[in-house]
């Protein structure tokens, strides 16, 4: 029998029972449809948190912060600090402590390092509201570290880092309150930014919108160059005798640096009291997460997929059953026992085959309008569930295989039946 005949017997035999095979087709379905949905889900987050976290900055810059002391929860108060104190957040770990703040004779220090260059520290700057052309005012708040992003942006330029100018980039959700009209219309009008300085007199700052950027769920806030960001917080920090002190500082190393050279810049950075991070760290941390959510998803997926490769045996073997003296026969015709392992295989292959697409089809099929639904509700910017064109083969492929596997015991009691007991069987 060629393979071509093989195949089309194959697929005639399977429907030979239709109720028991669509029952098993089922099974396969409900796994196929939950796999399909977990792993969209798994990449669609994914790839949102890649693009977010990647906007924190280039992937040759460290963010740098003060190192956490290591004081024990029970060791009491601990003394103030002037020069690196900084005030509790609310989230310190009790048993870790909380980091400073960084000093000027900090930035100093890993200026001094070898292998870092432009370092800058980030200055957090307070703004009480925004208005456009003396509308209606709104509270507005900047990105710590806009300065050095790359914003998703919906319309416009990204900020200029060298860029004497004042400039912002402003998200898209601002657009309509404030009157600019269409996102790509908001690109070039001017806004005042109202702040208070440390002796509560009230300031204002005039700046460029240069681009309008996404809604995005791990937004922080607008973005500002670093001309700007500099210019409020020296009117902010105005008539205060408190030592300048920051949350975070930035440092570029070379691009072309080896893992190696990464690694000894962190430590030197570590053993001068303070610890550094690459937004591949960043990002890898948050992916851990993620995998471990669509892991236990996918995992739950998995075990339907196990029970119906219960379904497929059941199926089979009551079909090896039904055909005995059908199967005597093709032996007693000269077809060899490989020829019989592989057709019952086929028929197996076939109905997981069946089961994935069906399953793949009905999650794209629910999954592509739920996208659009969340996209204009409380999900802007996110697709949910990315259907990537390798994560569906994998899918189907995968089922194929469970289901192939599942009809080796059949096939392979079909290929060693005696063809003359065969044809004697009632």
């Amino acid at each position: 029998m060629k393979t071509t005949d093989l195949v089309h017997t194959a697929f005639a035999n399977t429907f030979r029972s239709k109720l028991r095979t669509t029952l098993t087709v089922l099974a396969l379905f409900v796994g196929a449809f939950t796999l399909t949905l977990t792993t969209a889900l798994g990449a669609g987050v994914s790839d949102y948190v890649t693009k977010q976290v990647a906007s924190l900055g280039a992937n040759d810059v460290f963010l740098v912060s003060k190192a956490s002391s290591t004081t024990a929860a029970d060791s009491g108060p601990q003394k103030y600090d002037p020069e690196t104190s900084s005030p509790p957040t609310g989230t310190d770990n009790p048993l870790t402590g909380s980091a400073g703040a960084l000093a000027d004779s900090d930035i100093a220090t890993l200026a001094g390092i070898d292998g870092l260059h432009d370092v800058k520290p980030v200055s957090t700057v307070a703004i009480d509201y925004v208005e456009a052309d003396g509308g209606d005012q709104y509270q507005f708040t900047i990105a710590p570290t806009s300065s050095i992003a790359q914003a998703d942006l919906a319309a416009g330029e990204q900020l200029e880092a060298s860029s004497p100018d004042y400039q912002v980039i402003l998200p898209e959700d601002y657009v309509a309150p404030l009157g600019l009209g269409s996102k790509e219309q908001a690109v070039g009008t001017t806004l005042t930014l109202g702040f208070t300085d440390v002796t509560g007199v009230e300031h204002t700052q005039s700046a460029t919108v240069v681009g309008v950027s996404n809604t995005s769920l791990l937004s922080a806030g607008a973005g500002a160059n670093s001309a700007l960001v500099a210019a409020i917080a020296d009117e902010q920090k105005a008539g205060s005798r408190a030592p300048n002190r920051y949350q975070v500082a930035v440092a570029y190393f070379d691009a072309d640096a080896s893992e190696s050279q990464i690694t000894q810049l962190k430590e030197e950075i570590a053993d001068s009291g303070m610890s550094a991070q690459t937004i591949e760290d960043q990002l890898g941390v948050v992916q851990t997460i993620i995998t471990g959510i669509t892991g236990v998803l996918n995992a739950f997926a998995v075990i339907a997929l196990l029970a119906a490769a219960f379904g497929i045996v059941n199926t089979l073997l009551m079909s090896v059953q039904e055909r005995t003296r059908e199967i005597g026969l093709m032996k007693a015709m000269g077809m060899g026992s490989g020829r019989i392992f592989t057709l019952f295989s086929l028929e197996a292959a076939l109905i997981g085959f069946l089961g994935s697409v069906i399953g793949v089809l009905v999650a794209i099929t629910v999954g592509l309008p739920l996208n659009g639904v969340l996209a204009s509700g409380p999900l802007s910017g996110l697709t949910l569930l990315l259907f990537q064109p390798s994560g569906i083969v994998g899918v189907i492929a995968l089922i194929v295989i469970i289901a192939f596997l599942a009809g080796t015991l059949p096939a392979r009691r079909a290929a060693k039946k005696n063809p003359i007991d065969a044809l004697r069987y009632e």
